[in-house]
């Protein structure tokens, strides 16, 4: 019967721990969706938060480091500074120094990058047009 009785209580000690460990994990995921929104907001980005993923910005940025992203419209982006952008037709994010700043009539501006370890700028990753 004490037998019985012990083996009772440790179910209902290991259905409460589960529950507890479940709970934990909840709330971990909760606060790190809390923090990325929060960090969505303060920088005014989409991706706050961006790894790199290749070494054509070494020695600046190496495989894997992580950089916090802003999103100032009303700074302009200036020649020398390093942006993260998208090519169409490709999820990767780029990461890579400005080198030239194409400014349109109409008021647009084109940007010319280059990773600070490439030995030509990024005009070849596009597609023919898409300049």
């Amino acid at each position: 019967m004490l037998t019985m009785d012990f083996l009772d209580d440790v179910r209902r000690m290991q259905k409460r721990q589960l529950y507890y460990q479940v709970l934990n994990f909840g709330m971990i995921v909760s606060s790190a969706l809390m923090i990325w929104k929060g960090l969505m907001v303060v920088t005014g980005s989409e991706s706050p938060i961006v790894v790199v993923l290749s070494g054509s910005m070494e020695p600046a940025f190496h495989r894997g480091d992580l950089l916090f992203l802003t999103n100032r419209m009303e700074d302009p982006i200036r020649v020398g500074e390093i942006v993260v952008f998208r090519i169409e037709g490709r999820e990767i994010p780029i990461v890579h120094r400005v080198l030239k700043i194409h400014e349109k009539e109409n008021g647009d501006s084109k940007f010319l990058t280059k990773g600070d370890n490439n030995a030509v700028d990024d005009r070849g990753l596009y597609k023919q047009g898409q300049h």
